[in-house]
């Protein structure tokens, strides 16, 4: 069970970033990290779980990595349910753990907890169609570099740093449509104490992460010679 324990710390410090550096961006005024920290402390955040776990279960904590991974040729089917359950509780418990923190302060406004959204839930209102459409290339993107950076014709050693500056940059392009997931448990973490849109919208960053990272797998394999 070491992977399993592996993917679920990594996720629990993936989530503890965007809920850190995002949620008390919001609840806070004055004292949060803006567009520019969010994206960095997620980009971070990955890099130096990558370097600290993924010896161990090679450091997907994302669901779609992990399906996407699969697309690609680089992991087992029989592994996925064992990896996904596990990111997504490292996720809810980091979120819990967030939440208990951030109602410490009395006349702390938590909003939507840091949730993704779409149309009113979106933090510059963009459409259902649009976010949907970000995710999925942002995701299959983000795949394209993981299989490339993690090839062993890639230089060695430099595949963290390479997926934490693209899951940086994805979060700077994307924040503002759909507040950025790329990841279901990420999202599944945060709607858990969103309210009732953040769950009724949660269906989105399932699907179209996954549906992504599938089609970033798949375009890998004719990349990759490997």
């Amino acid at each position: 069970m070491r992977e399993a324990f592996a993917e679920a710390v990594g996720t629990f410090m993936l989530v503890s970033a965007v809920c850190g550096a995002a949620l008390f961006s919001a609840a806070f005024p004055g004292n949060g990290t803006g567009l520019l920290g969010v994206s960095l402390a997620v980009g971070i955040t990955v890099t130096a779980m990558a370097y600290a776990v993924g010896h161990v279960s090679g450091g997907h904590f994302n669901p779609a990595v992990t399906i996407g991974l699969w697309s690609a040729g680089r992991f087992e089917a029989g592994l996925i349910p064992k990896y996904v359950a596990s990111q997504v509780i490292g996720g809810a418990l980091a979120a819990l753990v967030f939440y208990l923190i951030a109602t410490g302060k009395s006349d702390a406004s938590l909003g939507n907890f840091a949730s993704n959204g779409y149309g009113a839930a979106s933090p510059a209102r963009f459409s259902l169609g649009a976010a949907f459409l970000a995710e999925l290339v942002m995701t299959a993107l983000f795949l394209i570099v993981i299989v490339g950076a993690t090839s062993p014709k890639a230089p060695a050693g430099f595949a963290p740093i390479a997926i934490g500056l693209a899951l940086a940059a994805i979060h700077l392009m994307i924040i503002p449509v759909s507040n950025a997931s790329v990841n279901p448990a990420r999202s599944t973490a945060t709607a858990l104490f969103g309210g009732g849109t953040a769950l009724a919208q949660l269906w989105l960053f399932w699907v179209a992460p996954i549906v992504g990272a599938v089609i970033g797998g798949l375009l890998s394999r004719s990349l990759q010679e490997d």
